[in-house]
């Protein structure tokens, strides 16, 4: 190869040092090594929040010169055995290669504490990202009624949070993104804003986007609501994306679910509860394959069904016709079970409809059972060869590998969702399993110990795959869609690009950070720490105060038509409020407690503000499903007072009908404190 250069990202870890030449050795993942020569023009910092914060407090070592040239800064900023992450220029010429640092970015000022295992890390960037939500939204206010999300709410939002011209339309499940984003914002912070805001957007949507039945016993939600010039407004039931045209797909319906299920974990609304309710009888009713819906009953949720006939199998569908796939069985879990259960389970008291609630609760369970055994038992691919899922079915469960853009092709951030996912519902399960010990019910405990383990193992076995075949071992990161069976000699087969999408990274961040924290294996906390670095170094729009959707393979933002959108059909509120409400709940859980020696020092808490008119007499507050045993309640205060005395391993605390309609904080102590 002769002239040969590129701009290129290296993420590893540094092997060896030489400052008087002023170079070092990196080492990637690939287990490739280069050799990165610095000039006076290289510059070396840390990790920036969306704050605009330096938090370059790097140490001078002994004797430094500040005035010393390169050798010193490399002397200062660059260690052994430590990560980094480079961008630069590689050069090959005639067997020769070099490789030219344009910028060094550090994780840490101090060795072996990273920056965004900092208690005030992801703090920091979800206030900063749902303050800018609000005030592109809706400028200078402070405080929101239905009416404002009914004027200023929009789905589309070019790069700078402004409307998009000639573009009126409001999506529901796009706004309940966002109602899940505002709603994990206020548990994690207590600012009374996100609350407002959440409680507003949550009756805007029940208001506007809700179709009852005639018996009021389910619902519907609508696409979305197009505004016309001068004419009011147009309500439209069937689904516009691509994708589902003409449809109403299930996983909008699944969306529509997920602010809902935040907020009423957070204020116990039974109004709210009780359109999730509906929602979740449409579910069953219309979507379920099951004989007594008229179907062949193997188990499952069709993805779309007509509207017109309200069926799945109606020839109008297309391709769409008697289809089960991921978003149809898998997104259940995320979007709105696992919220939902820590909010019904134990079943709360005091209030209305108790039994019913009951009834409800196993039927929650009943679907997680479900649609977690299906992910189980027919999404690995039967070769062994494959690593990776499949994610589009027939009817019958047999593989549709023709459906669209899709083909025979991964999306490694589904692989890293169940990985993520089944890794969760396995800590459920083992709870599940303690219970029935508890009862003396020593058959079913068997079995709900059998599950976890299968869940788990499922979920190891996923993310080692996707740390060879979905991640970026050079440059960080994980990629988007690749051929699930590439050319011989080809580990990874791009399909069209080696971009990478910001939800596709939250999911492997908390795939990897569960996983540390269910297995204690340190393998994971190392890939869950190079995905930050890279989420963190790249992701971040500070000028904006956003994310940005897809990057290069370098980590450099590509922002060409709808890529350059903060708002839009498939980005919102959710996927990067969910990694900041959750990485900031695992990594004060489970990585915390392995560099600390203060026994509080990983604490955390959450907060909450149960409606007055709910006579709720309890509030489940366990902030995600945990295995037995992983954390307890450190303290309770209710409108600013401390409580003198609580259960520390009862996360159902009991609450007076005066603290109804109080701010409740929550303060857990993580209880694993193994050190690695």
């Amino acid at each position: 190869m002769k002239y040969f250069s590129q701009s290129m990202t290296l993420l590893g870890k540094v092997t060896d040092v030489n400052v008087k030449e002023a170079c070092f050795t990196l080492r990637c993942r690939s287990g490739d090594s280069f050799l990165v020569r610095t000039s006076s023009q290289t510059t070396f910092n840390v990790l920036r929040n969306l704050d605009e914060l330096s938090r370059d407090r790097v140490p001078a070592p002994p004797d430094f010169n500040s005035g010393g040239g390169i050798s010193e800064l490399v002397r200062k900023y660059v260690h052994s055995d430590e990560l980094v992450i480079i961008y630069g220029i590689y050069q090959a010429h005639q067997g020769k290669e070099q490789f030219q640092a344009s910028t060094v970015t550090l994780p840490h000022y101090e060795k072996g504490r990273y920056i965004f295992e900092e208690s005030h890390w992801w703090l920091t960037q979800i206030s900063r990202l749902a303050d800018e939500w609000l005030d592109d939204l809706f400028g200078d206010r402070r405080t929101y009624e239905m009416d404002d999300f009914a004027e200023f709410y929009q789905t589309n939002l070019n790069i700078f949070g402004l409307p998009m011209q000639d573009d009126n339309v409001q999506e529901c499940a796009t706004l309940s993104r966002l109602i899940y984003g505002l709603s994990s914002a206020y548990l994690l912070t207590g600012n009374e804003r996100y609350l407002c805001a959440a409680k507003a957007g949550v009756r805007y949507q029940r208001y506007t986007f809700r179709t009852l039945s005639h018996d009021g016993q389910s619902c519907f939600w609508s696409f979305g609501k197009r505004k016309i010039r001068d004419r009011g407004a147009k309500i439209a039931v069937a689904s516009e994306n691509p994708d589902d045209r003409d449809t109403i797909p299930l996983y909008e319906q699944i969306y529509a679910l997920a602010g809902l299920a935040q907020y009423y974990r957070i204020t116990q609304d039974w109004e709210v509860l009780e359109d999730i309710q509906r929602t979740v009888r449409t579910f069953q009713r219309f979507y379920l394959d099951s004989p007594k819906n008229g179907f062949s009953g193997l188990e499952g949720y069709f993805s779309h069904i007509d509207y017109a006939t309200l069926r799945p199998d109606t020839e109008a569908l297309g391709d769409n016709r008697s289809r089960k796939n991921w978003n149809s069985i898998g997104d259940h879990i995320p979007a709105y079970l696992v919220n939902l259960i820590l909010a019904l389970d134990p079943l709360p008291r005091g209030g209305k409809g108790w039994e019913e609630i009951g009834e409800f609760l196993n039927t929650c369970r009943t679907i997680l059972d479900t649609t977690s055994r299906l992910i189980l038992q027919k999404f690995p691919d039967p070769n062994p060869e494959v690593p990776f899922v499949n994610e589009r079915f027939h009817a019958d469960w047999t593989p549709d590998q023709n459906w669209r853009w899709q083909q025979n092709r991964a999306v490694v951030g589904h692989n890293l969702k169940i990985a993520w996912n089944l890794t969760r519902v396995a800590s459920y399960y083992r709870v599940l399993a303690e219970e029935d010990r508890d009862r003396g019910r020593d058959t079913q405990a068997q079995q709900h110990e059998l599950y976890a383990t299968d869940f788990l193992n499922l979920a190891k076995k996923l993310g080692d795959a996707m740390a060879i075949h979905g991640l970026d071992q050079v440059r960080g990161g994980c990629f988007d869609a690749v051929e699930r069976e590439p050319q011989p000699n080809v580990p990874i087969e791009f399909t069209w690009g080696n971009t990478k999408d910001f939800w596709q990274q939250e999911q492997g961040i908390l795939a990897y950070l569960i996983l540390f924290g269910s297995t204690q294996e340190y393998r994971y906390l190392e890939l869950a720490r190079e995905m930050e670095i890279f989420w963190n170094a790249c992701f971040l729009d500070h000028d904006n105060r956003g994310i940005f959707f897809r990057v290069n393979d370098n980590g450099h933002p590509i922002i060409e038509g709808a890529y350059g959108q903060k708002g839009g059909h498939s980005v919102s509120g959710y996927h990067v409020f969910e990694l900041n409400y959750l990485a900031h709940i695992y990594t004060r859980s489970f990585v915390r407690p392995v560099l600390d020696q203060d026994e509080d020092g990983a604490n955390f808490c959450l907060f909450f503000c149960p409606d007055a008119k709910t006579g709720r007499a309890t509030l489940n507050v366990l902030p995600d499903f945990y295995a037995p045993g992983a954390i307890e309640i450190a303290g309770i205060s209710v409108n600013g007072v401390p409580r003198a005395s609580f259960s520390e391993d009862n996360f159902q605390i009991d609450l007076e009908e005066e603290e109804l309609g109080s701010p409740i904080v929550v303060e857990f102590r993580p209880k694993l404190l193994k050190k690695v």
